[in-house]
Order: C-alpha cells, then structure tokens, then sequence
C-alpha cells in the first residue's frame, strides 16, 4: 500500500537566538513511487556528487580571466604575428593547475557511495536498492555497523524502549556512541515488514538547516500529534552500533539532508585582493606621435599588452598557490606542534590564508577547553549554607593549603570510584555515612538532574548522553526508583536544567544552573542560607572554580497534570515552538528551595600565561569572550596574565539598563584621558632586554627558555632547514633583529595600561547601534579585555563589531560548538581539537591541539608565511620588470611594431622554467629569521601590522629596480652593437 509523507516548509532564521516562522506553510506531498517533490525541489534524488567546481568555473582569478582574453587576441589573424606562444604555452601549461579546485572537487568514489546498498520496504516485503534510489517516503532497514543512508526518522528498534545507538564521527568528528529512541507507538511494529509497508503517518517538520543538534517536527499518525526532535532521527552519515536492527522511514534526501548543511566556506586571503592594486602595468601603452587612426592606435594598445604581459604572467597565480600549498604542509608537519598525549598534531585547514597568520591584531578567544583543559574536577561544595573542601586546621581553625603531597581522602569502599579523583574534606564523607538529610539531597539532586546513562565497559564506568525513562539510584545500600516524567532542557538563554521525577506518588522537580538565574527563582524566606552561600559562591569563583547552583520543589499533581498538557500541546507545535516551551518553564521552575552549590575546577593547559604575554609583545590584542560568571572570568585573567598587578585601572562594566552603561563608559573614558595628560608611563619594565617578559619560572612543563647563547643553534623547521656557518648566521639574524625593532617602535610595556570587564547583560547595550562607538573608543584603549556571561550569538557580534570598524585581521578560537558562529566571524578560526567534539574545528581554517601552539603558529609560521610571500612578490616583480621592459626600450628602435626583443618561446617559458625554482624556492624556504628567535624576539611580528615587507614603497621599489636592471640588460648589448655596427660601415664606406 502506498503512503504519503508530508512536510511543511518552515522559515528558519539561524542568525537569531529564536527562530522565526512564517504564519502560513506550504505542504508538499510524496507518493512511494512517484519522484520525490519536498520543500520545492523538484527531482531531488539521493545521489552525492562532492564536486563543488564545474568545468566552467573552477577558475575565478581576475588573472586567468585576463590570460584567456590574451589567449583569444593572439588567435586573431591581425595578432598572429605577435608571438602568440607566449602567452598560449603558458596557459596550456597552467591549465591542470588552474582547475586545480575543480579536480580537487571530483571525488572518484561518488559513484561508489551512490551504489551502496540499502534495504526496503517495497510492498511489504524487504528489498535491496541502490542509495541513490531511496526516495523520501521510503522506509529502509538499517543493520549493524551499516551508514544510514538518508536522513530518516526512527519508527522500530531491536533494543527495548525503541533504544538504538549511533556513531556521529563521520558529521562532528566525535567516536562516543550517541543514544536514539524512536516512538513508542511506532515501535510496537517490531520487524513486520507487510505492518511497516502499511504505515501511513504524516511528518511535518521544519526546513533543512545546519544544526547537527537541533531537529523540530511532529508525526501525524491515527489521528493523534506525537512531537519529534532530534533523538527521534538518524542523519545521513552515522553509523548503527551495538543495535542488531531497526528500521526507519527517509523525510530527507541528500540534497536536503543536514550532512550536506555543515560545510564551511573558504574565503581567499585579503593579501591576494591587494595584488590587483600593483598591476596597471599590463595596460601600459607608449604614445604613437605619428598615428591619429582610432583602428592604429587600438592595434598598438592590444598589440603591446599583449607583449609585455609577461609582468603579470599567469605563473603568478601558480607560483602563489604552490608557495602556500608547501607552507601548509609546513604547518602540518611541525613536530613541535604536534600534541602527544592525544596523537594530535596542527592541521591547516585551506591554503588560502597562511600570510594573514602574520598579520593577526586582534585575538579572540573562548575560555572553557581554550584556554583551560575542560576536565571539570569535583573541588569543593556548599551544602545547606556550609561550605566543604577545605582543611581546616583544628587547633587555629585557618585553612591548610592543599598541596600534591596531601593524602587524599581514600574512597576504595566504593567498588565504583574513580581512581583518579582527589578530594581531602573529611567532614564531606563523615556526613554522607551519617545518611545527613541535606547532603542527601544535595547528591540525590546531582544523580537526578542529568541526561546521561551509565554503563559498564571493560570494568570502567562510562557515561553516554541520553536520559532513560526511569532511574534507579542506590545510596549506603539503599534504592530508590523514579519515574522520570519531563526533562526541562539546557541551553544559553535559560543557563539552567530541569527534570520532573515521581517516587512514591510524589512529584519533584530539580533543578540546577547559573547563580543568578537560580536565585531569581527561589522561595522567599530563605535569606540567611542565600545570604551565606552566595559569600560560599563569591569565595569559590575567586578561587577560579565553575560554580553550578541546586535548588528543588514539590509540584502539585493536579498542577503538573493540567501543566503536561499544555507542555504536549506546545511540544508539537511548528510556530514558535521555543517561545512556548520557555513561557511553560517558566511557570514551572519557580518557588525553589536552595539547595546548594558546586564548584568545579577547571586548570588552566599548559603553557597559557606565557603564551598571552609573548602575543602582547607581539603587538597583539586578546579579547576574551566567557559564559563564565564575572569573578571567575577575572580570576581565570588573573591566573592566564591577561590582568596583572601592574594595570592602572580595571574597568567592569556591569550595569543593567542603556543609561547606566553609557554614563559607566562615559566615566571610563574620562579617567582614561586625565591618566594620559597626567600620569608619565613608567621606565621601570620588567622587561628583558628583548621584549620578552620575564615570567620568572615558565608554566610551560617541557618548554625551554631561550638565550642569546642558544641562537647559535640551527633552526627547529621540522621539514627543510637552510644554514650556513653558525657565527655568520647569527650575526646577519642580529643585524635584521635589530633593524626591525628600531623600524616599529619600542616594545609594548607590559606593566600600566587599563583593562575592562564587560557582563553580558551590559555587553548588550554596549552593541546597540547608538553606543558602539562609545564603547569601541574605550576598549581600543584597554590592553586586555574579557567578556563573560556572553551567548553564543553576543561573541560574534563581538568580533564582527571590530572587523566592521577596525581595519585589522582578526583570529577567532575555540573548542566547542558554541564558539562556531564566532570563529566564522573572524577573518581565521582556529579549533582546538578538545573535550567538546570537532564542530569547532570542523569550522575552522587551522587545528591545534592546545592553545599554547598558538604562539608558533602565529609568530613562526605566519610571519614566515608573510616575509616569504612579501619577499615572492618583490622578487617576481623585479625580475619580470627587468624582463619585460626590454620590449618597451626597443619599441623606441623598431618604430612600436610590437616586435620582441627574445625569441618568442624563451618569452614563453621565461616564468615557467627559466626563474621559477628561484622565486619558489624564496616562497617556501626563505628565513631572515629562525624559528627561536621568531619566539625570543616577538616584536618582529610586529612589521605585518603595518605591511613593512610589502606595500606600494615596496613595490616601487622593486619596480625601479627592475626598470634599472632592464635598462643595462638592453642598452649596454644595443650599445655595443651600435659600435660595431658602426665601425663596419666606417670601414665599409673607406673601402
């Protein structure tokens, strides 16, 4: 029997936190048999091409379009005599490289993928068709380790519950097995496929989006709605594990499905575009004195552009991209990048952006998996307004520092424990033996409150994410069952979690999430213990720990009941959906009692404070933008070395309404302009004599502090080191250092300055069109700045605010899937391969496996990438000019009849043979400095925010020099020629 799917195109716009949607949908409906017409695409099949080039456009340099309008002219019969090898061989030679992206995109094993089996359901009977069949309607039977080949929505499982697990590395890069649950009702089907044929159900869901994590729509089946969201589906892409089988019906096809939505675009380099502003010279056209005829004068122009095209050859942009393919394989390969304790090494992403690695102003960074490790470790807690974790001495009652060498409390009584977790307040334990009715509570709510299941493997206790639809927990020998009734869900508006549970008959709702969301929702009549935990919340966040606050209620059954409804009502709502959920949660989550807080510690990686403090040298600013609440985030500043001791002044912008904010900046701004009449800048920097701070010890644990002594030493390049005799090299690279120092500038100071703390509810005033500009003129005076409690959203609006008003590249990085949209705002992005998936690297331009390998990345390998790039272009131009204006001094002897001076095959593989080994060689492998030094000394970062190495000065230069050098190469032969010449006529006329 045939059945329909039907869908409704819903408008979804991801830019916004809510999603809007139109009031009116428009239904598209699908026959089993009939060729799939969803969402207004007509003939979509399932086919994968990953081709993202036609034949036709897989070239859009401005410089091959020139090459091949020189191609056409030289065919044409009144251009024939003009060489026309020289500019034909040279594009037939190019011709593989310039189609590089097109042959990059054919994928041989497309064809492969689109004949891969899949079973099913045809007539109520399995059978095997090719993946580029399926069809949407179709429901497909997926086995063991078998990919899915379409998205599809879960109706039968082999599991109990509908349960069925999946592996999503081929979509985020993470290899933890996902949990997916199909429906109840649907999962009564079981395997009876002439049941499952017979299926006739309606699916409405939303239009194809980007979001791995975010799915809405509702299945319409024997007259009933059931809402859908993405633990319901299976995307195109995963992989079934540890699930025997289970069938599923296809709402999405490859052209549709999410797999096709996540890919990033590449944008070229901001270099690249400058070329075009140093190339009118392939127009240049000498004045004809003699001709007035429009059709002469239009000959000689296309003639000798034609002609002295060589100074911008097509070469050029082969020459480019092979210098920075190479140099991308040079960041691949630096072994003192690569991260061994997770086999990680630097991965750069796109070749297109290696020279704006060493150009890089503005740096902005996440915290949590950025800078610090993510490996969130229990530290302390406070319990019904007593705080627990640390020792206190009995006798003076003063708290004991707590170091490696103190003997954790021993929790081997627990055949579950993990071995490696440290805690040392015996008070804690004592409590929970004595079955402490508030310390209860406090772990009950914490083995409640989650959406994960436990499970044992290979004798360790792992967690995979997915709630179950009970919970069974055992505390000193006692269980307790609940029935888990509604999970009230997490995410960066609310900063909060919920479940519903029922034991006994009784309802009860938990709930945990930030402090000042928390503390808006408690009972009133609770002072002393707030009073007392939030001095406990200050202390902790001090201390740079994350802190997390729990509270409880009892709910009224015929409350929740008459509230269930009106949740299952909303849940299968399509217009705002979100909206309505929010409205319900917040009726429900309110009248809390407190029940305490967590304080998690989260360390930061290695190598951190150092790092910040080089890249400040280097002339870089670093914005960090944090979830975390305001004393953490300065705490974190603190420890990292963004804020020291030595600042003038710390700013915290922290007010509620638009007024508050401005008149705070206002203030700001005024203290900083009477600091800058007034106060002198302090000579006593604690400065070495190169720039770098000296931090005393280093926090880096296998990082090694380089002396002058140590520049002797040859360069660390992983791949290919040039190095002559080590005094000679020291020497030059000395003179260089110091040339360069003196050219930008004394080094930064790294004691004064001013710094700026911005709340997130301030940071949204501050973005309001009217005072962007006040508070762009106060932060750009700041030397550091940290934003926290920000959304997602806000920390691009962040880095898009200073791209808009700044002519600065920016970098972006981050670890998680909340740092996406902020690390495709910046001009780079670079992901950290952490504890929060690949998302963020999967967006980003370059991979590193810890933060600290962003200073290498940016001080060694982009500034090589910048010097040598710069250094290219110098080159290529000069000796192009000295070649090709040896045709312009003789268009003066050969009355401008376009005649060339070299044989027209030696114009042709001038570029591609005679000097190309040369340039390249510059490109890839030139070093005035080397890779320690690069390090030792960052102020040499500095020239690529000022383009030094190449701007028009530069440029003319190079031009002159090669005009000069064209002028000897031509006219001492022509010279000499003349002589003779003359001479045998002297002798000529004698005889």
């Amino acid at each position: 029997m045939d059945y329909e799917l039907e869908v409704f195109e819903v408008y979804d716009d991801s830019d916004q936190q809510t999603s809007k949607r139109h009031s009116k949908h428009t239904r598209k409906k699908c026959k089993q048999k009939q060729k799939a017409s969803v969402l207004g695409l007509e003939n979509t099949d399932n086919d994968i091409s990953k081709s993202k080039n036609s034949v036709v456009g897989s070239d859009r340099r401005h410089l091959s379009l020139r090459e091949s309008i020189l191609s056409v002219f030289t065919k044409l019969v009144v251009w024939r005599d003009q060489r026309r090898y020289q500019t034909t061989v040279p594009d037939k030679i190019d011709s593989p490289h310039s189609s590089k992206d097109f042959r990059k995109g054919y994928i041989p094993c497309d064809s492969h993928v689109n004949n891969r089996k899949s079973r099913v359901v045809r007539r109520g009977q399995l059978v095997k068709e090719k993946w580029s069949a399926v069809q949407v309607g179709d429901i497909i039977r997926m086995d063991n380790n078998q990919f899915i080949a379409a998205d599809v929505l879960i109706l039968t499982s082999s599991e109990p519950n509908g349960l069925c697990y999946i592996e999503t590395s081929e979509l985020d890069g993470e290899t933890n097995l996902k949990c997916r649950q199909c429906l109840l009702e649907t999962a009564e089907m079981g395997q009876n496929d002439a049941l499952l044929g017979e299926f006739d159900g309606e699916i409405l869901c939303e239009m194809p989006n980007n979001l791995l994590n975010k799915f809405e729509g509702v299945l319409i089946w024997k007259g009933k709605s059931y809402s859908l969201d993405n633990d319901k589906i299976m995307l195109r892409g995963c992989v079934l594990r540890n699930t025997q089988w289970c069938y599923g019906i296809v709402f999405f096809l490859l052209s549709m499905c999410l797999f096709c939505m996540v890919a990033c675009g590449i944008w070229e380099s901001l270099v690249g575009q400058y070329f075009q502003t140093y190339l009118p010279w392939d127009t240049l056209v000498p004045t004809e004195p003699l001709g007035g005829a429009t059709i002469i004068a239009l000959l000689v122009f296309f003639s000798y552009a034609i002609v002295l095209n060589t100074v911008v050859p097509i070469s050029l942009y082969v020459s480019v991209e092979v210098i920075r393919f190479v140099q991308s394989f040079l960041i691949n390969w630096d072994e003192q990048m690569y991260y061994e304790k997770t086999g990680t090494q630097a991965k750069a992403r796109t070749t297109t952006l290696n020279e704006e690695l060493g150009q890089i102003e503005y740096v902005f960074s996440d915290k949590t998996g950025t800078l610090t490790q993510n490996i969130m470790t229990f530290n302390k807690c406070s319990i019904a307004a007593r705080s627990y974790g640390d020792i206190i001495d009995q006798r003076t009652g003063d708290v004991i520092e707590i170091t490696d060498d103190t003997e954790p409390l021993d929790f081997s009584f627990n055949p579950n424990y993990e071995a490696d977790f440290r805690f040392y307040d015996k008070h804690l334990l004592e409590a929970v033996r004595k079955r402490d009715a508030d310390v209860f509570s406090f772990f009950r709510l914490l083995a409640l409150c989650h959406t994960v299941m436990s499970e044992h493997n290979d004798g360790k206790l792992e967690y995979q994410e997915r709630a179950p639809n009970s919970i069974t927990i055992e505390a000193m020998g006692i269980k307790e069952v609940y029935e888990l009734l509604c999970i009230l869900d997490f995410n960066n508006v609310r900063k909060r979690m919920s479940v519903i549970l029922r034991r006994d008959g009784k309802l009860k709702l938990y709930c945990k999430g930030a402090d000042n969301v928390i503390y808006e929702r408690l009972k009133n009549g609770q002072d002393e213990v707030k009073h007392k935990t939030q001095e406990h919340l200050n202390k902790f966040a001090g201390e740079g720990l994350r802190t997390l606050v729990l509270a409880s209620c009892d709910l009224d059954e015929v409350f929740f009941n008459n509230w269930k409804q009106r949740h299952q009502e909303a849940a299968v709502s399509l217009e705002d959906r979100e909206e309505k959920l929010d409205a319900l949660y917040e009726e429900i989550e309110k009248d809390l009692e407190l029940v305490g807080v967590t304080a998690i510690e989260d360390k930061l990686q290695d190598g951190v404070p150092q790092t910040i403090a080089n890249l400040i040298l280097a002339g870089i600013k670093i914005w960090v933008l944090t979830g975390d609440k305001q004393e953490t985030a300065i705490n974190i500043g603190y420890s990292c070395q963004l804020l020291t001791d030595e600042l003038v002044d710390l700013f915290i912008v922290d007010a509620s309404s638009f007024e508050e904010v401005q008149q705070q900046l206002l203030k700001f701004r005024d203290n900083i302009k009477i600091v800058h009449t007034f106060q002198p800048r302090s000579p006593n920097v604690n400065q070495t004599s190169n720039g770098r701070v000296d931090s005393g010890e280093s926090s880096r644990g296998d990082s090694t502090i380089f002396t002058p002594q140590t520049l002797a030493s040859p360069p660390a390049v992983s791949v290919v080191t040039f190095r002559w005799d080590d005094e000679h090299s020291t020497q030059t690279q000395s003179s260089h250092i110091t040339e360069v120092i003196e050219e930008v500038g004394p080094p930064e100071e790294t004691s004064g300055g001013f710094a700026i703390v911005v709340n997130g509810h301030s940071l949204v005033h501050c973005l309001h069109p009217q005072m962007e500009r006040l508070f762009l003129e106060v932060v750009m005076q700041c030397k550091s700045v940290i934003c926290c409690r920000v959304t997602p959203l806000q920390k691009a609006l962040v880095v898009e605010l200073v791209k808009k008003n700044k002519q600065a590249v920016t970098l972006a990085i981050g670890d998680g899937a909340n740092d996406v949209s902020m690390i495709k705002a910046a001009h780079i992005g670079v992901g950290i391969s952490g504890q929060e998936g690949m998302q963020a690297v999967l967006a980003s331009d370059y991979s590193i496996a810890q933060f600290r390998f962003l200073e290498r990345l940016l001080l060694v390998h982009g500034r090589w990438s910048y010097y040598r790039m710069c250094s290219f272009l110098r080159y290529f131009f000069n000796k192009n000019f000295a070649f090709t204006l040896c045709h312009f001094w003789y268009a003066f002897f050969c009355g401008f009849s376009a005649q060339t001076v070299f044989d027209p095959m030696y114009i042709s593989i001038y570029n591609l043979f005679y000097t190309s080994l040369p340039v390249l060689g510059v490109g890839i492998f030139d070093q005035d400095v080397n890779d320690k030094n690069s390090v030792l000394y960052p102020q040499l970062y500095k020239p690529g925010h000022y383009n030094l190495f190449f701007n028009k000065k530069e440029f003319f230069r190079s031009a002159l020099q090669g005009c000069f050098v064209s002028m000897v190469l031509f006219f001492v032969p022509f010279g000499k020629l003349f002589l003779c010449f003359s001479k045998c006529s002297i002798l000529y006329y004698v005889h």
